[in-house]
């Protein structure tokens, strides 16, 4: 933080700058063969990480497709990232949604949880406190859907270990922003 008055030297500003951050990224694309081969390629040929990516049409007519890609790194490099995607030719727009404000991310887990006595009453109530759905149930076994933020899964599923989590499987961050403003 900056305070009027106290003067910063330029090493604690680029120090400051290469902090990394995590950023989530929604990519335009035509929706065809090789389009998802060649942006993961953009990120696996410079050393990028893929925290989460989730795929899906979301204009049939038009044949484009929503990529939404978390990452990390400085902001000089998701900037890079950010330009290199947008060069690609099937890419229509890249909008950086972490940039744009607080986005709406949800994420969507099946936990399987394996117990028998105190160990399934504590799971079927620590998924209602989730607000997590039974869809599946046998006499020694649970598998619970919950939709939520990342964060919420993430301490779901740590919550759930000591009830016999020994299963999950998740969608990856499905994203929007907030208000009027659009892809």
């Amino acid at each position: 933080m900056i305070v009027a008055g106290q003067s910063q030297s330029a090493y604690f500003l680029e120090e400051a700058t290469n902090v990394s951050e995590t950023h989530t990224l929604s990519v335009l694309v035509d929706n065809e063969p090789g389009v998802l081969a060649r942006v993961i390629g953009l990120f696996s040929g410079r050393g990028y990480n893929i925290e989460s990516l989730t795929v899906s049409e979301v204009e049939h007519e038009k044949h484009l497709s929503r990529i939404t890609v978390v990452t990390t790194g400085t902001p000089q490099v998701i900037l890079q990232i950010m330009h290199q995607l947008a060069r690609l030719v099937p890419v229509h727009r890249v909008v950086n949604l972490t940039r744009m404000g607080e986005a709406i991310e949800r994420e969507l887990a099946l936990v399987k949880v394996i117990g028998k006595g105190e160990h399934r009453v504590e799971a079927l109530r620590l998924a209602q406190a989730f607000s997590a759905r039974t869809v599946d149930a046998t006499l020694e076994s649970f598998v619970f859907e919950m939709t939520g933020t990342p964060a919420d899964i993430d301490r779901f599923i740590n919550l759930m270990t000591e009830c016999g989590r020994v299963e999950v499987a998740r969608t990856g961050l499905a994203a929007l922003s907030r208000g009027a403003e659009i892809m």
